[in-house]
């Protein structure tokens, strides 16, 4: 098997410029966090509880349209080991089902570690349980965001 150019690095399947939307995807939740127009920094946007996929699919096509988000960055949830695991194929399935909805490119980034990071932080903040758990979905889709936004800055495409 040959690798390609996206199979190295997904994130030239991206627009050159314009928002991206960072996505993590629980099995109840999808937090959702936007870049700025000049991709230096992620922001947390909203936690979408999950319903069906057509119902997800419209809150995400709405925030896409709300905020002209011209690729979406998705949190894959590779195993420690770098194995591809049942969330893998769960997260792939519902890119593939996504990308028939949408205009936009949906790229794959390693989101290892990423609600685990934020829940420390919260911690260490002093954020009650309560309130993390209101917030640690928006603000891992902001994490894995984050991570993209600085491959790209950095130029390593």
């Amino acid at each position: 098997m040959r690798l390609t150019d996206e199979d190295l690095n997904p994130l030239t399947a991206l627009p050159s410029a314009g928002k991206l939307l960072g996505l993590d995807l629980g099995t109840k939740t999808i937090g959702v966090a936007i870049s700025d127009g000049m991709r230096y920094s992620a922001t947390p946007l909203e936690t979408i509880k999950r319903l069906k996929f057509t119902q997800d699919a419209t809150r995400l096509q709405e925030l896409i349209a709300e905020n002209d988000a011209v690729g979406i960055v998705l949190g894959l949830p590779l195993n420690m080991d770098g194995s591809e695991g049942p969330r893998v194929q769960s997260t792939r399935a519902f890119a593939r089902n996504l990308a028939a909805r949408i205009e936009i490119p949906i790229v794959f980034w390693d989101e290892r570690l990423s609600t685990s990071a934020v829940t420390r932080t919260l911690i260490e903040a002093d954020v009650r349980r309560d309130k993390r758990a209101q917030v640690v979905d928006k603000l891992a889709a902001s994490y894995i965001l984050q991570g993209a936004l600085e491959r790209l800055r950095r130029g390593a495409l």
